[in-house]
């Protein structure tokens, strides 16, 4: 490996390292502190690298991509407020555990407090967000500080993966000449051949990294699986999946062998799939209703939760108030159970662990469980989509985009869903079936905020279809991100569920309280948000609620960025909601 000047070798061995531990893509925001870097990482042959203009966004496509792969997913921008805008990001890989690796370039430390231009305190810029932090030495091209920039390099991307994954930040002060401009003297004659290590690497990483898996003891699973024995009423609850997440062949084989009911987020993995035809399997998807009217029936005897803490405030209430024993299973150790009732913590791998736990029974569903208990719940289930099927035919609502777009989604496909009521809809009418459907949602930190840029970052990690369904809000927080359709080269099926602002309000309190209520929190905008097809060189088609399945599937077919708009009001959607609510309680009740 030659170059013209140090930075210029810095650059290239930070790629090509980077290339070595196993990192393939990469977001460019463009800027002139970063050029080292940018410049190394985009010559590289094994980088597929994708431009984004605004920082913020390319920090959420990155963040994106790397949620839908699993692996970590690189990050550059220059120095100053540019770092600052991957802030809200990091925050979001941070609390939902998404490998991201930032590389913020940086003005050199002689300028550090001296007012030059463009020049901010950017050591530990992240804080606790990020799972290690280096400030890199200046370029340097010798030995020892090529070796240990390699070392830094591996430690960084395994630190992203790690046990928990998420966001690590490495920050690369440069100073000029930034380009690969020839520097008489910078970089020594020979240096390849007197240093090969450091200059050239190894064939594979510098650093080989292992990482074990926490797994518990043949005794420890022995005292879990007698518990779940002894617990005739049990469930298994699946939140929101880590990336990667909870296998669902795991989860399905533990379902299989106890008979207890898995209640599945719709971003647990488990919803949708292949593991739904399985014989004694009941995958649950309606109780955020039928929960609510559970009051009578009895009460769990033992709960096993994976993943993060379900969207349904219905699904926390019922596990906080009932079950003798409730285990916890997290493979890092955190505590995702804000309701603080449950019994058990257990630090082990979740998809091990089920496995482990099947294992110690017999093949087929036990006799063990209550077969009543398990019927109910199946029972519930059946009726409870009866009555969504008869809500939907009756009266047009917002759930019911969601609804139909789990039906008429493609079979594979990546189905990316906005926070606020797109979420909660798409928990509540999005019904379990047996197709090859990735959900994904940025629940970490439960923002609206980058939601089309990381909805576009997954979809650059697939060549199957994209479909995200969006509110108007969360469409206007992020039209920065539809630039990345054409720089990107990502096309997507864009549903626009619009009711004029923010319809998550009329859930609140709040709403009795006019005003404030229309003014301050549900905030009217007005917005026609059909010029962003001339802007954004995409297909805009507004279209009635009794339109939207036929333009849905319409839209599968076409070829470029479909955005289907559908026009909500926020208060009469609210009110449905409530209805339906109100009568599946109702079944539950009399069903006691």
């Amino acid at each position: 490996m030659t170059a013209p000047n140090r930075n210029t070798l810095w650059g290239r061995v930070i790629a090509d390292e980077l290339a070595a531990a196993g990192v393939s893509g990469a977001v460019l925001a463009p800027g002139s502190r970063s050029t080292p870097l940018t410049v190394a990482i985009a010559d590289h042959s094994e980088f597929e690298t994708f431009s984004v203009l605004d920082e913020r966004s390319a920090a959420f496509f990155a963040l994106g991509r790397a949620r839908r792969t699993g692996d970590p997913t690189a990050v550059v921008c220059t120095s100053g407020t540019a770092a600052a805008n991957f802030h809200p990001a990091v925050i979001e890989a941070s609390q939902s555990r998404v490998p991201l690796l930032l590389l913020t370039a940086d003005r050199p430390p002689e300028l550090a407090d001296s007012g030059a231009n463009q020049t901010v305190d950017q050591e530990k810029l992240y804080g606790d967000s990020v799972r290690w932090y280096r400030s890199l030495p200046e370029p340097e091209p010798t030995d020892r500080k090529l070796r240990s920039l390699r070392t830094t390099i591996d430690r960084a991307v395994g630190a992203t993966t790690a046990t928990p994954a998420g966001p690590v930040h490495l920050n690369c002060p440069f100073r000029k000449p930034l380009e690969p401009v020839d520097v008489d003297g910078d970089v020594p004659g020979g240096l390849a051949d007197r240093a090969p290590l450091a200059v050239e690497g190894r064939d594979g990483p510098y650093v080989e990294r292992t990482a074990g898996r926490p797994e518990l003891t043949e005794t420890e699973v022995d005292d879990v699986a007698a518990a779940l024995r002894n617990g005739d009423r049990g469930l298994l609850v699946a939140g929101p999946a880590d990336a990667p997440g909870l296998g669902p062949e795991a989860v399905a084989d533990l379902a299989a062998a106890t008979g207890f009911p898995v209640l599945a987020d719709p971003l647990s993995g488990l919803r949708f799939g292949d593991h739904l035809d399985r014989a004694g399997v009941t995958v649950c998807g309606g109780y955020d209703s039928y929960l609510d009217g559970a009051g009578d029936w009895p009460d769990p005897t033992v709960v096993m939760r994976f993943g993060a803490s379900p969207t349904s405030k219905v699904l926390r209430q019922y596990l906080r108030d009932r079950a003798d024993r409730q285990f916890v299973v997290d493979p890092a150790g955190g505590w995702r159970e804000a309701e603080f009732t449950a019994t058990d913590h257990l630090v082990a791998d979740p998809s091990r662990l089920a496995r482990a736990l099947a294992e110690r029974f017999d093949d087929g569903v036990t006799d063990t469980g209550d077969s009543g208990y398990r019927e109910r719940f199946a029972s519930a289930e059946r009726d409870y989509w009866d009555l969504v099927d008869d809500a939907r035919a009756d009266e047009p609502f917002e759930g019911q985009v969601l609804a139909t777009v789990t039906e008429r989604v493609p079979d594979p496909a990546t189905l990316f869903v906005s926070n606020s009521m797109p979420v909660r809809d798409l928990d509540r009418f999005g019904r379990p079936r047996a197709t090859d459907l990735t959900v994904l949602g940025n629940r970490g930190a439960s923002g609206i905020d980058g939601i089309t840029s990381t909805a576009l970052g997954a979809g650059s990690a697939t060549g199957d279809p994209l479909v995200l369904v969006t509110g108007d809000l969360a469409y206007y927080h992020d039209t920065n991100g539809l630039l990345s359709l054409a720089r990107c080269g990502v096309d997507a099926t864009i549903v626009l569920v619009n009711n004029d602002g923010g319809g998550i309000f009329h859930i609140l309190p709040i709403e009795d309280f006019d005003p404030p209520f229309t003014e301050q929190f549900r905030t009217p905008h007005g917005l026609d948000f059909e010029p962003t097809a001339d802007l954004y060189g995409l297909a805009f088609q507004r279209v009635r609620p009794d339109e939207f399945a036929e333009a849905f599937e319409e839209a599968q077919e076409m070829d470029g960025t479909q955005v289907v708009e559908v026009v909500f009001n926020a208060e009469a959607s609210h009110r449905t909601r409530e209805a339906i609510h109100r009568r599946v309680v109702e079944q539950a009740e009399s069903d006691r």
